[in-house]
């Protein structure tokens, strides 16, 4: 098989900065794990990269859909596997950098997801259910899936329930299309609390919540930004007026984000082929021996 860096960790966490130093170093190309990267103008939101930052390491998987579109778990491994096989095919080497665990393993574990055909009507009756009410069908009909979908993602529910319902079975074997080193990058939990905070203050600063306004003013609707979570969700419950003053709503998102970093590392943390390296430390030098051994077998 051939062969794919992976570079993984929590919000904050410095794993696009060191993705890039790395691809400059080694010649990749970087492809985004990143389920909010995917879509054009979440640009501060989101932590996507600036073309000055990317350092003219070529990236994939940035911008790729319209705010409103529904972008899969199916859209993003099909897209992913086209760009890393077009990078190899040039006698590139290919870097899968981002956080967001399903996507990161979709790839590492070659997920076998089923294609069936979209079913207008039932999409539109379960996109009117609430969350609750989804939860609700899927512990009638398939309980199971309950424990490994993000409770909180509504779409993500709308479509366990379209398969639960047609009687789709969840995916096939999984079947891994390249041999990965799977690099986890994090930091001490108070350090990585800091570097959330200064992050968020940095981005506010930044224009962030401008960036929400104009986001709706061009018809972005305030499902799709909630649907997003953090950031775009609890600026839109700010431009609301859903929170009594600004502390009352940077103090929620803070804390959401703390939140979101806890069961990125749980999720992470049940890979056991992952090699965490020191982000305090000297993390390129760290991660480097790991990439040439990787390449040298």
């Amino acid at each position: 098989m051939e062969k794919l860096v992976v570079i993984a960790g929590t919000n904050a966490s410095g794993k696009s900065g060191l993705g890039i130093e790395l691809a400059r170093k080694y010649g990749a190309e970087i492809v985004s794990a990143d389920s909010r990267q995917v879509f054009e103008g979440l640009d501060l939101g989101s932590g996507k990269v600036t073309p000055e930052e990317t350092q003219g390491v070529p990236h994939y998987l940035i911008d790729v859909a319209k705010p409103n579109d529904f972008f899969s778990l199916t859209d993003f491994q099909d897209k992913a596997y086209e760009a890393i096989d077009d990078i190899i095919a040039r006698g590139s080497r290919a870097f899968l950098v981002g956080g967001t665990g399903l996507y990161v393993n979709s790839i590492v574990d070659g997920f076998n997801i089923i294609r069936e055909p979209v079913d207008e009507a039932l999409r539109n009756e379960l996109a009117a259910k609430s969350i609750d009410e989804l939860i609700a069908m899927l512990q009638e009909k398939n309980p199971e899936v309950l424990k490994t979908i993000d409770l909180k993602n509504k779409r993500r529910l709308e479509r366990a329930c379209e398969r639960a319902i047609k009687g789709v079975a969840e995916g096939a074997k999984n079947t891994p299309r390249y041999e990965t080193l799977v690099i986890g990058v994090t930091w001490d939990r108070e350090v990585l609390y800091e570097r959330i905070r200064e992050r968020l203050d940095r981005r506010l600063e930044q224009g962030m919540i401008d960036e929400v306004k104009r986001l709706r003013d061009n018809g972005a609707t305030d499902e799709f930004l909630y649907g997003l979570g953090l950031e775009y969700r609890f600026i839109l419950m700010y431009l609301r007026g859903e929170f009594v003053d600004f502390d009352a709503f940077y103090n929620k998102l803070f804390m959401e984000i703390r939140h979101l970093a806890k069961e990125q590392m749980t999720w992470f943390r049940k890979r056991k082929d992952i090699h965490w390296i020191d982000m305090s430390g000297d993390p390129v030098s760290e991660a480097s021996k790991l990439i040439e051994e990787f390449y040298s077998n």
